[in-house]
């Protein structure tokens, strides 16, 4: 089992960087896929972005494409999920989450484990 806090969230205007950290607890973090998402008021959780295990691969939705890298560093048990030239649009709740395979989902119930998420607020 692993445990996930999310954290780096914040109020960030339009243009501007964020990067948001999952830091997961256990010993078993490089054995699981990881994942974001995000949850805006009134819609349903979104698959944002993925890494397998060991970051031989990478997944990203449409829509961050080019704006956003997820990334890992197994030494430190944390993953990571840098956002760049945001967009209003960006504005959600992000969760992480982890999943035991090697290879991510793109799907919320493709993962078992998940963050309380962390507010990221983009103005215009």
């Amino acid at each position: 089992q692993v445990q996930l806090v999310e954290s780096g969230g914040g109020l960030m205007q339009a243009g501007g960087s964020l990067r948001l950290s999952c830091s997961a607890s256990g010993r078993t973090f490089r054995s699981y896929a990881m994942g974001w998402f995000r949850q805006a008021p009134g819609k349903e959780r979104e698959f944002v972005a993925a890494i397998s295990t060991g970051g031989r691969g990478t997944l990203y939705a449409d829509s961050v494409k080019g704006r956003f890298t997820i990334s890992r560093d197994d030494a430190k048990g944390t993953a990571y999920l840098q956002m760049n030239s945001l967009k209003p649009e960006d504005t959600a709740v992000y969760y992480c989450a982890a999943r035991a395979s090697g290879w991510p989902s793109l799907e919320v119930k493709g993962y078992a484990y998940w963050g309380q998420g962390t507010q990221v607020t983009v103005s215009s």
